[in-house]
């Protein structure tokens, strides 16, 4: 094939695909992004494509090297590819294209070997792209995209080459078999290669992209042309090409390669749908609030809440108890006596020697008998069993001590009042629970 009917082949090849296109475009509905949720999976989008192409093969690469004949051709190449996209920026693609590779040594004086011509019968390869960029990146909808690619291949060719003498070689059935089977010959050779490539990509619609791209096979061996010309040198051949891609799924779905993620995040924040939400959630945010103020509410200040205050209005300054019901109070003496036993037994909380508030009416008492009746009283400190034996014992002694200042500095003289501390001695509730232990941290008064 001449260079002239070759560009025939490509334009009417590409004049048809085109056309598909058109077809593509007329019948496709725009896709709706309007559901996409930045994190949402690739299953809010079109993932798998599926392209034609087709172009020039040629035995060179653009970065140069050596090549074991000093004219090329450009042949017609052709293929399919499928591509599955992972992200907006990621894909995998499978590859094979066809045709073939020629060139001659014209020019080259006495020439061993004149021409060449290899059939590509395929050549087959997994490859990454990776979406580079875009020139109008700025705007939500891209339309024009670059793309860079690279993979291994598995490739089966057939060199027919023809010597200076006008003997042809050619390969095809006389290809050498595995190692351990030399004397098997193949159709064609078969051997791995690299692909390595660029190219830009421009959205057609919705679902039709049209790509243009080039791409440098480095061969890992030097028999494509059909010459071993250095022993150490490998062949390459490059593949220049435009080709039509088809993305397949629902049409509902916008495609991914095509996504803007910054203007999908804008989106979503901005959509109406998630700003009710958030309204709505400060909503229930108050409503809680107000029925934690309305919990804690204490309307006579007793310090029960109203909803458990069984007797609302108190009078300020009453003891209540648990249920804001004023506590009963203690009774009067009838008469003055020298007897100081009976009053109630002085509390004290865990590991403390400090006098509650609730003592102080039994004390204040207490000191009004000792002050207008006389006599003497014994101040028996006590504790629960919590701790060792000799804290305890000052603990107790502590206690004992804190009611004997509380009622000297009323006006009972201090030699009236005796103290004894007697540590975990002498308990009257059981020191197994707590409710027995409070009963435990005591002072009691005895007379002398």
């Amino acid at each position: 094939m001449n260079y002239s009917t070759l560009k025939k082949s490509v334009a009417l090849s590409l004049v048809a695909l085109t056309g598909v296109a058109s077809l593509a475009v007329a019948q496709d509905a725009p896709a709706t992004s309007s559901a996409v949720k930045v994190f949402g999976g690739r299953g809010q989008y079109r993932t798998w494509s599926i392209g034609v192409h087709g172009g020039v093969l040629m035995p060179v690469v653009a970065i140069g090297g050596s090549n074991d004949f000093n004219k090329w051709d450009a042949n017609l190449g052709y293929g399919l590819n499928i591509r599955k996209q992972l992200g907006h920026s990621f894909g995998l693609e499978l590859n094979g294209t066809r045709g073939k590779l020629s060139g001659t040594n014209e020019g080259i004086s006495n020439p061993a070997v004149k021409d060449f011509e290899t059939q590509l019968q395929y050549a087959v390869d997994l490859r990454g792209v990776v979406n580079v960029g875009s020139i109008d990146f700025l705007r939500r909808e891209n339309s024009v995209g670059f793309f860079v690619t690279a993979g291994a291949g598995y490739m089966a060719y057939a060199p027919k080459i023809t010597l200076a003498n006008g003997s042809v070689i050619d390969w095809k059935g006389k290809a050498i078999g595995p190692a351990d089977d030399r004397h098997d010959a193949k159709d064609y050779v078969k051997g791995f290669y690299i692909p390595v490539g660029a190219g830009v990509k421009f959205k057609v619609s919705e679902r039709v992209n049209f790509n243009l791209g080039y791409t440098m096979n480095f061969v890992d061996a030097d028999n494509l042309d059909g010459v071993y010309a250095k022993g150490q040198t490998k062949d390459k051949f490059s593949y220049g090409y435009a080709g039509l891609e088809f993305s397949l799924g629902s049409s509902a779905k916008p495609t991914l390669e095509w996504t803007n993620p910054l203007a999908t995040m804008y989106d979503e924040l901005k959509d109406p749908t998630l700003r009710q939400e958030v309204e709505a959630l400060k909503n229930r945010v108050s409503a809680v609030e107000k029925s934690v103020e309305d919990l804690k509410k204490d309307s006579d200040g007793d310090g029960v809440a109203d909803q458990f205050d069984k007797c609302p209005g108190t009078p300020a300054g009453t003891a209540v108890d648990g249920s804001g019901c004023p506590l009963p109070k203690a009774p009067e003496p009838t008469a003055p006596t020298s007897n100081v036993t009976g009053f109630e037994k002085i509390g004290f909380d865990f590991n403390s020697s400090v006098l509650k508030t609730e003592s102080y009416p039994t004390l204040d008492k207490l000191s009004s008998v000792l002050r207008e009746n006389g006599g003497k009283v014994t101040v028996n400190g006590y504790a629960s069993s919590e701790g060792t034996a000799a804290y305890n014992l000052k603990l107790s002694k502590d206690r004992a001590n804190s009611v004997k200042t509380y009622l000297v500095n009323s006006g009972v003289n201090a030699s009236q009042v005796a103290t004894k501390g007697y540590g975990e001695a002498n308990p009257i509730a059981s020191n197994d629970t707590e409710e027995g232990r409070i009963q435990n941290r005591r002072v009691e008064t005895a007379r002398n």
